[in-house]
């Protein structure tokens, strides 16, 4: 890969990517190896340990950018996942500026942040540490969701911090903080939504969004998202093999 997931977000191509829970390195360098441009590793739900994280980034190393969502906001976690080799981490249930600068702080190297330095995948465990420092801040993705209506009463303060690669909205999420859960087709959730997406565009923020299918990834793409993962290994696992038995029982 030539460009960073920063600059492939940026470019206006709407890259692609798909959503990993399973704890398994051969199904992320499948998808990989069909052709998404980026896989979003899955730390807050599901069974993903940092182990089974950095096994799946090695699978598909040089073929998708590997991006893991880490299970909290905290530091730890960030400065964690960064060491395996992540191409950009997203940081979930971030509800003020004052915790996205946090995250944002705990991704980059001194001085722009506070991230310490140690010896990781990340910089071939040494053997590429001073070149991995001195790029690390320009070129690792810092993406911040947002998926509770705090956040978004705060996205332009959110917006306005320094090192924000990018947003991530999370409809589901945001629309349970409005006590509206699943609502989504709800007035309120579309007008929340719809102000996290024209902030971004005012910004110049790239803003990424999770669909289900491909018609909704085709929608979101049209309604100015930048970026989208599209489905979930193991629900595309699950309703392909529920096809294949349905039609071979008829």
């Amino acid at each position: 890969m030539k460009s960073t997931f920063i600059q492939l977000i940026k470019t206006g191509h709407h890259p692609l990517g798909t959503l990993l829970t399973l704890p398994c390195p051969e199904v992320a360098e499948a998808m990989a190896d069909i052709g998404f441009d980026w896989l979003w590793i899955d730390m807050e739900h599901g069974t993903l340990s940092l182990r089974d994280a950095q096994q799946m980034l090695v699978a598909v190393r040089g073929k998708a950018h590997g991006l893991v969502r880490v299970p909290t906001c905290e530091p730890i976690w960030i400065r964690q996942v960064l060491d395996l080799g992540a191409d950009g981490v997203i940081v979930p249930l971030v509800r003020s500026a004052a915790q996205a600068a946090e995250a944002i702080q705990a991704a980059k190297y001194p001085p722009q942040g506070a991230r310490s330095a140690g010896i990781a995948r990340a910089n071939s465990f040494g053997l590429n540490f001073q070149p991995y420092v001195s790029t690390a801040n320009s070129q690792t993705a810092i993406l911040i969701q947002i998926e509770h209506i705090d956040a978004v009463r705060d996205i332009e303060a959110i917006l306005a911090l320094p090192g924000l690669d990018g947003i991530i909205v999370g409809p589901y999420d945001l629309s349970g903080s409005m006590n509206l859960l699943g609502q989504l087709k709800h007035p309120e959730v579309e007008a929340a939504l719809s102000r996290v997406l024209s902030a971004c565009k005012v910004r110049k923020i790239p803003i990424g969004i999770f669909a289900m299918t491909a018609g909704e990834a085709k929608f979101l793409r049209e309604s100015g998202y930048d970026f989208a993962a599209v489905g979930i290994d193991a629900t595309m696992l699950l309703m392909t093999a529920r096809d294949v038995l349905n039609q071979a029982r008829s």
